[in-house]
């Protein structure tokens, strides 16, 4: 009897460093525990985190000193950009949430992985022209690609065409500076494009692409092998 009450409260401590363990998964998205991987989102912050931030503070505040009849105008254009921020970055969650549950790891690697060739760059270029908006939007959504495993130079490619050839700015463009310029622009752009991402690629090498994963923040859990 002894030896059977031993045996059932063994089980039951494994049960709950299994349950444990599956809950610091799920608190660390994207990041492995004991890994040596910082945490994502939920995890303790290091402090070089908010290093930004501090130099930031002292600036306005060296502007504030220095500056004093143009500060109220450096903290409107400030505060003007924040509540963009703010506006813009919870749908831009959203919409991230949505490419991790309909676009499966297969696809990703299938259609823009380094086997994919020329229809990866072209797939990475339709992405790049359909949406609107600034382009830090793109930076999460190039984040998840590259952790569903797209090549380098096609999330460069993805970078770079959201960033000079989206359709609303060609449309405004071919209305204000005429077709044959902005076609002429539009085809050297995807060509220096296509070869920044080689170079990226290239000197990038598999080391650093690998801190570029591991430094890619997913708002999701890790995926299962």
């Amino acid at each position: 009897m002894r030896k059977d009450f031993n045996n059932s409260q063994g089980e039951q401590s494994r049960r709950k460093r299994k349950v444990l363990s599956e809950g610091e998964q799920l608190s660390y998205p994207g990041k492995l525990p004991g890994s040596g991987q910082k945490p994502g989102f939920g995890g303790r912050r290091s402090p070089k985190e908010y290093l930004l931030l501090g130099v930031m503070g002292v600036i306005f505040v060296l502007i504030n000193f220095f500056y004093p009849l143009q500060a109220g105008e450096v903290y409107s254009v400030s505060l003007s950009y924040l509540q963009e921020m703010v506006l813009i970055i919870p749908p831009v969650f959203i919409l991230m949430g949505l490419f991790e549950v309909w676009i499966p790891k297969e696809f990703i690697q299938k259609y823009m992985g380094k086997e994919a060739g020329l229809k990866g760059i072209a797939l990475a270029f339709t992405f790049g022209t359909i949406p609107t908006g600034p382009i830090y939007i793109a930076f999460p959504l190039a984040a998840v690609m590259l952790k569903k495993g797209a090549r380098m130079m096609n999330v460069v490619v993805f970078l770079g065409i959201w960033a000079a050839a989206k359709l609303p700015q060609l449309m405004v463009e071919i209305k204000f500076l005429g077709p044959a310029f902005t076609a002429l622009r539009l085809v050297l752009t995807v060509a220096s494009v296509i070869v920044i991402g080689f170079l990226v690629e290239y000197f990038m090498k598999e080391k650093k692409s690998q801190e570029v994963l591991d430094n890619a923040v997913i708002v999701s859990k890790p995926e299962k092998n």
